[in-house]
């Protein structure tokens, strides 16, 4: 079994390089990446910043004009391409960055939310779309130290979703459609892309997980 301390020391050996790095978490809607990233930074302290792809999410007036709203979290509901740039300036690691964040409790991305400052030598990326090979999303590849892949039990997952939902005011069938629909559509998206990861980790337990 994949413990965290085995994943730690992976991360810490990024941390110790010398230079920045960047570390990829991907993974399907509720496989543990923001759980796993926050642990990690929390091990770390000053060593490492989490930037998530989900601070990337359109806007809801945006995704209204669109006609996205009922598809939040596809992979056009981003901007993917903005995400990317981010990365390369992360990757970079010759300036503070500024790098937006998800609030969830009101389902929008707020700007400017994290500060990078040029000289921690590690930041921990995540989100479902890291490893896709199409576009905008194959940029970020090359831009990654590392890259893995979480893939817990399928029924794990969906019942983090399902609590998730829940949690966020939706009745427990609005949860579970939404889980077995959109999320299973994205889900079933990113699987392949495990083949891009330097670690698949099937078998992790990952103790409070934060729905």
């Amino acid at each position: 079994m994949t413990t965290f301390d085995d994943l730690l020391a992976r991360a810490e050996a990024l941390a110790a390089s010398g230079e920045r790095k960047v570390l990829g978490i991907a993974g399907a809607p509720a496989s543990g990446k923001t759980t796993l990233a926050w642990r990690l930074a929390g091990a770390l302290g000053n060593r490492a910043k989490v930037v998530g792809m989900d601070g990337f999410h359109l806007a809801q007036v945006e995704l209204a004009r669109l006609g996205n709203a009922d598809r939040k979290g596809a992979p056009d509901t981003f901007d993917g391409v903005g995400y990317a740039h981010l990365v390369r300036r992360l990757a970079a690691g010759d300036e503070r960055v500024y790098a937006p964040e998800f609030r969830r409790e009101i389902e929008e991305p707020i700007a400017g939310a994290v500060a990078v400052p040029e000289d921690v030598p590690l930041v921990i990326t995540e989100g479902n779309y890291l490893l896709l090979d199409t576009e905008p999303w194959a940029q970020l590849r090359p831009l990654l130290a590392e890259a893995w892949f979480l893939q817990p039990e399928e029924d794990v997952r969906i019942e983090r979703l399902v609590t998730r939902h829940r949690k966020y005011g939706r009745s427990l069938v609005e949860a579970q459609q939404r889980a077995w629909g959109s999320d299973q559509r994205n889900a079933d998206l990113v699987a392949p892309s495990a083949a891009r990861a330097d670690l698949v980790v099937t078998d992790m337990e990952l103790p409070n997980f934060a729905v």
